[in-house]
Parts: C-alpha cells; sequence; structure tokens
C-alpha cells in the first residue's frame, strides 16, 4: 500500500516536518491553520488534526480557543488567566484613573497577543462588571470604576 492510499503514520511524518519547523524557526509562536497543513501535505481535517495533537503530547504545541495553536518553547511562562483579568490590570499597569480613556480593542489585541474578537468579548464582560463604560462604533471606552484585589475574592 501506498502512502496516499493509507493514512496510517501519515500524521506522525506531517507531526515530524512541523517539529522541525518549530526547531529551525525560534520565532514561530503559531502553527500554520488545519486548512494550510491540509492543503500543503494534501490529507484530511482528521490527519492533520492527529498531527497537531501528536504536538500537543509531547508538549509542543497547545491549542487557542478561537485562533491557531500556539507553540509552546521551553522555559517560556504565559499568563493564563482569563483575558479580562488581564485586560483589567492594564488599567492599574498604565496608571489610568477613572474617567480616563481606556484603550482600543486593536491595541489590546497588540499589546496581549489576542484576536480582536476575543477581546471584544473580554471587553464586554468587563463592562457588565462596571470597570469600563460602553463603547461603540467610533465611541471610546473609558475607565469607570479601579479594579481592586478584593474583586479576586468574591469567587
Amino acid at each position: 500500500m501506498t502512502e496516499h492510499a493509507s493514512p496510517r503514520g501519515t500524521f506522525l511524518k506531517i507531526a515530524d516536518r512541523m517539529k522541525g519547523r518549530i526547531a529551525a524557526e525560534p520565532a514561530m509562536a503559531e502553527l500554520p491553520s488545519l486548512a494550510e497543513v491540509m492543503e500543503e501535505c494534501g490529507v484530511s481535517r482528521g490527519v492533520a488534526l492527529r498531527a497537531f495533537k501528536v504536538l500537543q503530547q509531547e508538549g509542543l504545541a497547545e491549542p487557542v480557543p478561537g485562533s491557531r495553536w500556539r507553540v509552546v518553547r521551553a522555559g517560556v511562562r504565559l499568563d493564563r488567566r482569563p483575558l479580562s483579568e488581564r485586560i483589567a490590570e492594564l488599567i492599574t499597569a498604565d496608571g489610568l484613573e477613572v474617567g480616563a480613556p481606556f484603550l482600543s480593542a486593536g491595541e489590546i489585541s497588540t499589546r496581549l497577543g489576542a484576536s480582536r474578537p476575543t477581546i471584544s468579548k473580554a471587553l464586554a464582560q468587563l463592562e457588565a462588571a462596571g470597570l469600563l463604560t460602553e463603547g461603540g462604533q467610533g465611541k471610546r471606552r473609558a475607565v469607570r470604576a479601579l479594579p481592586s484585589q478584593q474583586e479576586d475574592l468574591k469567587s
């Protein structure tokens, strides 16, 4: 049987190829998308996903909800707190006061490395919690209240 007739082991070869790319490109932060791997290797979505799972099992990559798989580098620590907490921390880190204009979704996206739709959802949570005023098309959010350490203890 040829390699194309049987996908058995094909996902391992794809995983090995991606491991090589990760090692060769130290700046690589994300894996190619599933669609790109499918196109490049001529395989089904399931085979490409199995290759990604191999990388996950070996601690080289992790899935990111709503985004591409992230490359995991040894010695690099990622902030795994909820995005809304990390955004709220920007208020304190930037020394913003009540009434001060807040960062745009694009600025936050650049700083935290998350997609704009994901940022928008987290900003909506902060609006609902009363930390930010409502934003909108062309309308900048402002700081409504300062985050406090006690808010983390409510849960």
